[in-house]
Parts: structure tokens; C-alpha cells; sequence
């Protein structure tokens, strides 16, 4: 059966340049939607609007009765929408390539998936009152659909050509750096879920609230935040041979975003936990997991490699898979 993007294909195509800057807004989205999701938290208008998909009852926007508290939440799920938009301009550039490449398009519906899955899991949250655990796997989702637009960004703006080797213990090394920051940020909804910036009704009553001792916690997450930068470094002094560069590149910028990530919570937490540098924190644990995910592309260049898009030079994949074939 043919789709309404398969009938657009066959009447129009779209540059590959159209499809960069495509996911280049999406990946802008991708952070900004978790920039939203902080002022929620630290503004305490995670039920602003009570119910979901509407919210309130009988209405799908804010009203004003519903305060501030309202106007932010239901803000908040108008920047998911503009998510959405993002998404489907991707959907729809990469369906429109000349060749197609089946693996981007794969990778734009599921970003498209995750938004949905994440915005269903949200609204969960509401209905359970900003369970602590559900408002937690909120934001997991959130660095999951963060994965899946700086996998996408990386297909279609990596070059394919550019020379990578790289030795084996830092390959071993990238996944170590990348298991240790998942867990670095699961840790971090804990201490968050247990502290004082974990929610509240708009009455102001606290809701409720993890059961781990918050100080114990942050100083968990404290020393996997040291375990993560030890590891960047690491990797820093290991990437120095000449066909390792584009690899020690991205390494410097995964340890300083860790560094800067690492100064606003300590910060933050010697400061009484100002909401400013609660929402960058956030904020920055999303920009050091695309750092992971990207340092992770660069030094394992086999793992998920960059294609050429549009032109002569290139590849979908199915001529991929008949070359590995007669190969």
C-alpha cells in the first residue's frame, strides 16, 4: 500500500541540507524540551494542570483559574507539540532523499515513537500525582529520545571519509565512559526524587518524595560524577595517535561539559539548591549524555557510521546490505 510520504517522494525531493538543518532542530528541541521539564519541577507546576491529555477537565488549554501554575505546565506541553513538529520535519526530509536511506528514516520514526512514549509516561506522572518513580522514568525517557536525535544528527553531518583508527582499549574505555554516565544520571533522579526540588501540587503541599536520605545520594552521584570525568581524561591522554584526533576532539568536549556540569552541582548543592542552577543542571545532564553518546560515535566509527546523503556518492541501505552480500 503506498504511504502519503511514499506518493511525495515520487513528486518531490528535498536537499540534503534541508534534512540537516532538520535535525539540527530537532536536537535543539530535544534540549529545550528538557529545559521545560526543569521549570515545571523547580516551579512546582507539575500539576498546574491536573489531568491528562486535557488539562483540566473539559478543556485541552490552561484556564485561568489555573494560575501560573497552569500557564507553565500547560506551556510546557505546547513545547512538546513543537517537538513534534521537529520530529516530523525529519520524518519528512529524510523520506524525501534521492536515494533513500532506509536506516535514517528508521531513525526519524523513532524519534517519533519515544516522543510519544514519553509524552504517555508524562502524563502518568500527572495522573499519579507526580509519583516520584514515574516522574524519574519522565526523564530517562528523556535522554532516550536525546539518543535517538544524536544518533540522526550524526548520520547526516559526520563525514564518512574522514580517517579514524583507533586502538582497542580506548573502544573498551568508550563504553565504560558511557555505562558509568547512564548510571551517573539515573543517580541523579534519585538525589533529585529525594530532595526538596522533587514536586509539588499548586497549593504548595509537597508531594511525594523518594525514600533515600538526599545527602547520602548526592554524594553518590557526587563520586560518579568524579568516576565519569576520571574516565573522560583517561581518554583524553589515551587518543593520541594521529588517526585518533577526531575521537580526542570529542573527548575534550565530553570532560568539559562534565567539568561545568560538575561546578553547577556542587554549586547548587553548597548553595540551598537555587532553582536557576537546579534547571542548568538539568539541563546540562542532557548535553553531557549527547556528549557520551557522541564521544561513543567517534571512537567506535564502525559502530554506527555516517553515510553520505543526496548526490552521486550516496548509499541506502539496501545497496549496503547487497555489497556485504556479494562481499
Amino acid at each position: 500500500m503506498r504511504t502519503p510520504l511514499g506518493w511525495a517522494a515520487d513528486r518531490w525531493t528535498l536537499s540534503p541540507r534541508v534534512l540537516r538543518w532538520a535535525t539540527t532542530f530537532a536536537l535543539v528541541m530535544g534540549v529545550l524540551i528538557v529545559l521545560g521539564g526543569g521549570i515545571v519541577r523547580v516551579t512546582g507546576s507539575g500539576l498546574g494542570c491536573p489531568t491528562w491529555p486535557e488539562c483540566e477537565a473539559g478543556s485541552l488549554t490552561a484556564t485561568p483559574e489555573l494560575g501560573i501554575h497552569g500557564f507553565i505546565e500547560f506551556a510546557n506541553r505546547t513545547l512538546t507539540d513543537v517537538l513534534v513538529i521537529s520530529v516530523a520535519c525529519v520524518i519528512i526530509a529524510a523520506r524525501l532523499q534521492k536515494p533513500r536511506v532506509r536506516s535514517i528514516t528508521r531513525l526519524a520514526w523513532s524519534q517519533f515513537w519515544l516522543v510519544v512514549a514519553n509524552a504517555v509516561v508524562g502524563g502518568v506522572s500527572v495522573l499519579a500525582k507526580l509519583n516520584p518513580y514515574v516522574v524519574a522514568l519522565h526523564f530517562i525517557m528523556a535522554m532516550a529520545l536525546l539518543t535517538a536525535i544524536a544518533l540522526t544528527w550524526h548520520r547526516v553531518h559526520e563525514q564518512p571519509d574522514r580517517p579514524r583508527e583507533v586502538r582497542s582499549v580506548a573502544k573498551s574505555l568508550s563504553w565504560l565512559t558511557l555505562a558509568v554516565t547512564f548510571v551517573l544520571i539515573c543517580a541523579g533522579t534519585l538525589a533529585t526524587g529525594s530532595g526538596p526540588h522533587s514536586g509539588q501540587a499548586p497549593d504548595g503541599s509537597p508531594v511525594q518524595r523518594m525514600g533515600f536520605d538526599w545527602l547520602a545520594v548526592t554524594w553518590v552521584h557526587g563520586l560518579l560524577a568524579g568516576a565519569t570525568l576520571a574516565l573522560g581524561i583517561l581518554l583524553v591522554l589515551i587518543l593520541r595517535a594521529p588517526g585518533e584526533k577526531v575521537a580526542r576532539e570529542r573527548a575534550w568536549f565530553f570532560v568539559a561539559a562534565v567539568v561545568v556540569q560538575g561546578v553547577i552541582g556542587v554549586v547548587q548543592a553548597t548553595t540551598g539548591l537555587p532553582a536557576v542552577l537546579v534547571i542548568l543542571h538539568v539541563v546540562g545532564a542532557g548535553l553531557v549524555w549527547i556528549g557520551a553518546v557522541r564521544l561513543i560515535l567517534d571512537v567506535q566509527p564502525g559502530l554506527f557510521p555516517s553515510v553520505h546523503i543526496g548526490g552521486p556518492g550516496a548509499v541506502t541501505a539496501d545497496s549496503a546490505q547487497a555489497r556485504a552480500a556479494v562481499r
